[in-house]
């Protein structure tokens, strides 16, 4: 606690806590979606400062490479929904998650026999490799395998969401 008052709350820990058959058993599940509590990370510039847990940079590609290509414990397409038209419906945010006329577009194009992660509890700060093009609300932020210099994302809230005054 004496950590946490001398920085202010601004204190961070990295750790592994689940074993491997906890996790396949979450990933598994037809009740649970996938995403990552991380904050936003880079590779290099402001966004890299801190360490960060490896699903930083690679829950997606983790899922897809492991549970979907190599154990073959669940279908491409099961793997996809669960991360964006489960994952938008489970916390209420309508738009999302489907690709549809007058829907945003956002959209990751990757190579499902080489989609991997490659982040490490020591060495976290890197891209997974596999991801050729992303892009968001209809814009590419990604392309080719190259960070652009757009940046067409907004904050999404659901609807129990309230603005603290």
């Amino acid at each position: 606690m004496d950590i946490a008052i001398a920085d202010r709350g601004n204190s961070q820990v990295v750790i592994a806590i689940m074993q491997e058959s906890d996790v396949q058993a979450a990933v598994l599940s037809p009740l649970i979606t996938y995403g990552s509590d991380s904050p936003a990370q880079a590779e290099d510039g402001p966004l890299s400062a801190t360490k960060a847990h490896p699903r930083a940079f690679g829950t997606f590609p983790r899922i897809l490479a492991e549970y979907v290509r190599t154990e073959h414990a669940m279908r491409l397409e099961e793997a996809v929904r669960k991360m964006t038209s489960q994952a938008a419906g489970r916390v209420g945010i309508a738009g999302r998650g489907i690709l549809r006329p007058g829907m945003m577009a956002d959209v990751v194009v990757f190579d499902p026999s080489t989609i991997r992660d490659v982040a490490t509890y020591t060495e976290p700060l890197h891209y997974s490799v596999g991801v050729k093009d992303v892009f968001v609300n209809g814009r590419p932020i990604v392309l080719d395998s190259a960070i652009t210099s757009e940046r067409p994302g907004r904050a999404l809230r659901g609807p129990g969401y309230r603005q603290s005054q």
